[in-house]
């Protein structure tokens, strides 16, 4: 059987009356690609805040790399963190930096002591590893959508996560890029051995990258398996509407 790296069990989250997350239970296995799916308000975004302690759960249990979250003093929450890797949807790039000193920025604020020839040999690897290595002079204004992506997933590895966090990774590009995208998270996982949660509303994506599906409807996991496992044969008729709208409305 494959190490957990993510245990989360009977997880409640609830906003005054608004019940969020009801119950949740999910493995995340090592080097897997686990893409979590879900209409937007569903407790996608909820989840992961949990799982890097920005919020606390109600109740249940979020254990990650062996340690419970909600118990973390803040020393071993931020010790944690420098373990798990967001890749944000807008890429998150500091506007007024070039391409080198957004990647530099997390580099030298959390390992000291780098000279910089370890600095640039490191961004260099990581720009090549994306497939842009001219861009490392660039500003980010003077990139692609695309790009900017794929920037923003190498300033994400510079720190050599355990865990990759994508969140909507192909939203707002064109066909051909996020096809290419979706091969970065694979290459991504292949080479630096990551293990990866991918959230995403694209169904093109989520078949490209996962390993595993795991729905989440009206506050509970409702189907979790593989692409052809939970679509597109789907009994559950909210599931079922989820992949009509991503496959069959034009």
């Amino acid at each position: 059987m494959a190490e957990k790296v993510v245990e989360i069990r009977d997880l409640y989250k609830s906003f005054g009356d608004l019940d969020v997350l009801k119950g949740v239970d999910l493995d995340l296995f090592r080097e897997e690609n686990l893409v979590v799916l879900g209409r937007s308000g569903t407790g996608k975004s909820v989840l992961i805040k949990i799982m890097v302690g920005l919020l606390k759960q109600d109740k249940g249990q979020m254990n990650v790399l062996g340690q419970e979250v909600s118990t973390l003093h803040t020393k071993e929450l931020n010790e944690l963190r420098l373990k798990i890797g967001f890749s944000f949807q807008n890429s998150a790039l500091y506007d007024s930096m070039t391409v080198r000193e957004n990647m530099e920025f997390p580099l030298v604020r959390n390992i000291k002591n780098l000279t910089k020839k370890e600095i640039t040999m490191r961004i260099e690897e990581l720009l090549e590893a994306v497939g842009l290595p001219n861009t490392i002079n660039q500003m980010p204004s003077e990139l692609s959508g695309g790009q900017k992506k794929r920037i923003g997933v190498a300033r994400t590895l510079i720190l050599n996560p355990e865990i990759m966090l994508y969140d909507e990774p192909t939203a707002g590009l064109d066909p051909i890029t996020c096809v290419d995208i979706n091969n970065l998270i694979n290459e991504v996982r292949e080479r630096y051995k990551t293990t990866s949660i991918v959230i995403t509303h694209d169904l093109t994506c989520a078949k490209m990258t996962g390993d595993r599906m795991a729905v989440l409807l009206d506050g509970q996991f409702s189907s979790i398996g593989t692409f052809e496992e939970v679509f597109p044969h789907a009994e559950d008729k909210r599931v079922k509407s989820f992949y009509d709208y991503n496959f069959i409305e034009s």
